[in-house]
């Protein structure tokens, strides 16, 4: 049974298996449909069965996901569901070594970039979204002057919320509202920076 905590990442096994651009498509589209078959995976992702089952169990050499009860008639299959709430990666826990600094960073900047990717996907195709879905989307930018220990809470509390969200959106939609759910990508960034 997959764990209601989010994972904190901090080795570097884990890291560099995570950090592979099909993993971290897989393991987003896992994160959505909660639980899947290899199959269903890679008709999302637009790959290969074979390829995808291959990194799904690099994924679950590493803990990162986990095999789920069956769902379908056909014993054949073997259905997945991620290992935990989330996933969270620190830098200072890789900053203790060159290699671990490096890995990080890349790992982050991959994460980012697919980010990137999504939110222009959304961009290119706004125009095909209902009007309530193009008003309720958002981007903005904040900039505040604050200490560590204020963003820090500022963190906190906006993860809270979103949490909060996310998991009424889920009951909801295990009691059976699914009218008008969709998807939702909201990427969340605060970091110090001098001009």
């Amino acid at each position: 049974m997959a764990s209601n905590e989010s994972r904190r990442i901090s080795d570097l096994g884990t890291l560099k298996a995570f950090g592979h651009p099909l993993r971290m498509r897989l393991y987003r589209a896992l994160y959505i449909s909660r639980q899947a078959t290899a199959s269903q995976l890679a008709e999302q992702v637009d790959e290969a069965v074979s390829l995808v089952s291959y990194h799904l169990r690099k994924l679950a050499d590493h803990g990162l996901i986990e095999e789920a009860e069956q769902q379908g008639k056909d014993g054949r299959e073997r259905w997945w569901q991620p290992a935990s709430k989330g996933l969270t990666f620190h830098q200072e826990d890789f900053s203790d070594a060159p290699e671990k600094a490096a890995t990080h960073a890349a790992v982050g900047r991959l994460s980012f970039d697919q980010h990137i990717e999504l939110y222009r996907r959304y961009i290119d195709s706004a125009q095909s979204w209902p009007p309530e879905w193009r008003s309720a989307a958002s981007g903005s930018e904040y900039l505040a002057r604050l200490t560590a220990e204020e963003l820090a809470a500022l963190s906190r509390e906006m993860h809270e919320v979103i949490d909060r969200y996310e998991e009424l959106g889920r009951a909801r939609e295990e009691a059976g509202d699914t009218e008008g759910r969709e998807n939702v990508a909201m990427h969340l960034y605060a970091f110090p920076f001098r001009t």
